[in-house]
């Protein structure tokens, strides 16, 4: 049993599509699969399951969600099958007691924003796997919290996978094929960056709406979210990298940090 602090991850996963391509971005998550401590079980936390309440998936063998619409069929037809672990779920519940953390068996499974990263960094599905979702009802703060107190799993041989990108506006997207990105996506693409290793109270992570760009990069906040998660996980000491950076379509970061490892 690995029992060496694992890394935490927040992969900026962008287009589904990226699951049937290679670029820099798929690149660089495989090779983090292939160059990290191998973790005895991952923790995923992805935009795309964004609930009331929180929850995990305690099933045995979670499905492999297709929550997309209008790509090839080659990505329908791409099945990952890892398998969960209800053990791991528990031991979620317990970390995050007493917060109320419902096991769910059968309404969810892996919805790409964590498959779609974890079958380019761990393509032979043989590591166990637990998603946590995302409470939409609750403040930025509340999802950093939750991170803190995941971080005793990281000492338990646990990593930490969350998947979004923290500037993620659909309405703004370049179809045209020009990539420019926006002004405001880089300001706030370079603001997340300059703030991965603030120390002290009031995180400017944590109310990231403050930046003058927020607004326009998450008119939503569910993507963004899940970094949350990794940075309250830090303990302060660890290194904070960024493994590969860059904006597709104008209005999307691929942006991906990782602690420690």
């Amino acid at each position: 049993m690995n029992t060496s602090r694992m890394p935490a991850l927040f992969l900026g996963h962008g287009s589904p599509m990226n699951v049937l391509e290679e670029n820099d971005y798929t690149r660089a998550w495989r090779q983090l699969g292939e160059t990290l401590p191998r973790p005895k079980g991952t923790i995923a936390v992805s935009a795309h399951w964004y609930t009331r309440g929180t929850a995990v998936t305690a099933m045995e063998k979670p499905r492999t969600i297709h929550d997309f619409g209008g790509f090839p069929q080659a990505l329908f037809d791409t099945q990952y099958p890892e398998p969960g672990s209800p053990e791991l779920a528990e031991r979620i519940q317990q970390a995050l007691a007493p917060l109320p953390v419902i096991a769910d068996h059968e309404q969810w499974g892996f919805d790409h924003g964590s498959w779609g990263v974890l079958i380019k960094m761990y393509p032979d599905a043989d590591i166990p796997v637990v998603q946590l979702s995302v409470d939409g009802t609750q403040s930025a703060e509340y999802h950093y919290q939750l991170g803190t107190k995941l971080a005793a799993l990281r000492d338990e041989g646990y990593m930490i996978v969350a998947s979004g990108n923290v500037v993620h506006n659909l309405r703004m997207v370049k179809w045209d094929g020009d990539a420019t990105p926006y002004d405001w996506a880089v300001s706030f693409n370079q603001f997340v960056k300059d703030n991965l290793n603030y120390q002290g109270d009031n995180h400017p992570l944590v109310d990231f709406m403050q930046h003058k760009g927020a607004a326009l990069s998450n008119p939503t906040p569910d993507h963004f979210l899940p970094l949350l998660y990794v940075l309250g996980s830090w303990d302060g000491k660890e290194s904070i990298t960024v493994p590969v950076d860059g904006i597709v379509m104008g209005a999307l970061s691929m942006l991906s940090v990782q602690v420690g490892g």
